[in-house]
């Protein structure tokens, strides 16, 4: 959420913001939301002062033994009036905290101002794409014909845009998530985490899920729940209404948890393969930063996860997305882009942003500067990685003529020193 301060004193930087975002939100409606809660707001306090006032004429009355009837019959009415300026202030105030809760971040000085993805702008590659001397093989046809995936056993279990694993793919997976994790844990600083893979409407909130994206999150019937649509959700709000010690920052946290989304609005996306399923695996990571170091950690975090893709021999690609492309509560945000040599193009694998305080706001976490005041804390997130993405790239990075697939050599003793996979 941003501060509601800032939308009253300076509305046009919030319309620059919604603009550069081609958002369809106009400042002119908040202007008028918050006119008339500020208008309700005054009319009940002259109010009650008025009452207040009243009462004391009628003390006063009864303390002389006059007669008190009319004034009472004043207080009587303004008490009513009061009650139903109440209910509109309060019906006021929440109109206001629904439409702040709609609006995006406001984008960093730094991200290029852009309608779509057309207009991100790189920022660097690694590797150099491998050259196929013969036919190059989609990872879903790889990873069937080896035996490790089963979209069709998947589809009955379930429906479309699921997998079963198994064999080779399953213990791949499972590698892949103790490669990620004991990267995050021994060399860098992050703490593992398990959390739930069900969170309340609060929680989601928190994070700017809600209620913009409620159509693209799996909900429970008879509970308040949702399942987690990545693992960013719990992890940020372990600290919702807390406050922080100065000296504890930055904090950061890494899980492995499944991650379960809708795809609304994706139809005809990315329906063969592992690119855009309703569930798959993802280490997420999560940092908490001071408001004046949050951008380094962006480039800190962003850099543990090249390093990952760099390990697993992976070609990639940094970009940093534009104004119309980024997430909902970014402020600046790089993604990471695999080499797929079936599409001959470059997908999304990781994308890591800088939050700023928009989530501290709505989740309420702060920190206690030395000799200072509460302030909000500054969150980031990136994945670290998906298992999905990092195998369909592996398959189709590795491939052989003769059908095998060579994994990465980081990858080898994850895999009890399995080197490739065999065709069976």
């Amino acid at each position: 959420m941003i501060d509601l301060k800032l939308v009253q004193k300076q509305p046009e930087v919030l319309a620059k913001a919604l603009a550069d975002r081609h958002s369809d939100l106009n400042v002119a409606d908040f202007q008028t939301l918050d006119g008339r809660r500020r208008a309700l707001l005054a009319e009940v306090e002259a109010l009650k002062s008025k009452r207040n006032a009243a009462s004391a004429q009628v003390a006063a009355l009864k303390r002389e033994k006059k007669d008190a009837t009319a004034l009472l019959a004043e207080l009587s009415g303004l008490s009513e009036r009061i009650k139903e300026l109440d209910g509109a202030t309060a019906q006021a105030k929440s109109d206001v905290e629904a439409w702040l809760l709609r609006v995006p971040n406001i984008p960093d000085a730094s991200a290029p101002v852009g309608r779509d993805e057309t207009e991100n702008v790189e920022v660097s590659r690694w590797g150099r794409p491998r050259v196929f001397d013969f036919p190059i093989r989609e990872h879903g046809e790889l990873g069937v014909s080896l035996g490790g995936l089963d979209f069709e056993r998947a589809a009955r279990l379930t429906g479309s845009r699921f997998v079963v694993s198994l064999g080779w793919a399953a213990r791949l997976e499972r590698a892949l998530v103790n490669f990620f994790l004991d990267r995050h844990t021994r060399h860098e600083d992050y703490v593992e985490v398990s959390p739930p893979y069900m969170v309340n409407r609060g929680t989601m909130t928190g994070t700017g899920q809600l209620p913009k994206f409620e159509e693209d999150l799996f909900k429970l019937r008879d509970w308040e729940y949702y399942l987690i649509p990545t693992a960013e959700v719990p992890l940020t709000n372990l600290h919702a209404g807390d406050v922080l010690d100065e000296a504890d920052l930055p904090r950061a946290y890494c899980a492995a948890t499944p991650c379960f989304r809708s795809e609304a609005g994706s139809a005809g996306k990315d329906t063969r393969g592992l690119i855009r399923m309703h569930q798959f695996t993802k280490v997420e990571m999560v940092r908490f930063a001071h408001p004046d170091d949050s951008f380094n950690q962006l480039e800190l975090m962003c850099g543990h996860a090249r390093q990952l893709l760099e390990l697993l021999e992976l070609p990639y690609r940094v970009i940093t997305l534009c104004t119309g492309d980024m997430g909902f509560g970014s402020a600046k945000t790089y993604d990471l882009e695999v080499w797929l040599p079936a599409q001959k193009t470059y997908r999304e694998i990781s994308s890591c942003s800088n939050c700023v305080d928009f989530q501290a706001r709505r989740a309420d976490i702060r920190f206690k500067p030395r000799g200072g005041k509460a302030a909000f804390v500054h969150t980031l997130n990136g994945s670290g990685l998906p298992t999905g993405r990092s195998m369909a790239a592996i398959l189709e990075n590795g491939q052989q003529k003769d059908g095998s697939v060579v994994l990465p050599k980081a990858l080898v003793p994850y895999m009890d020193g399995v080197e490739s996979i065999e065709p069976r």
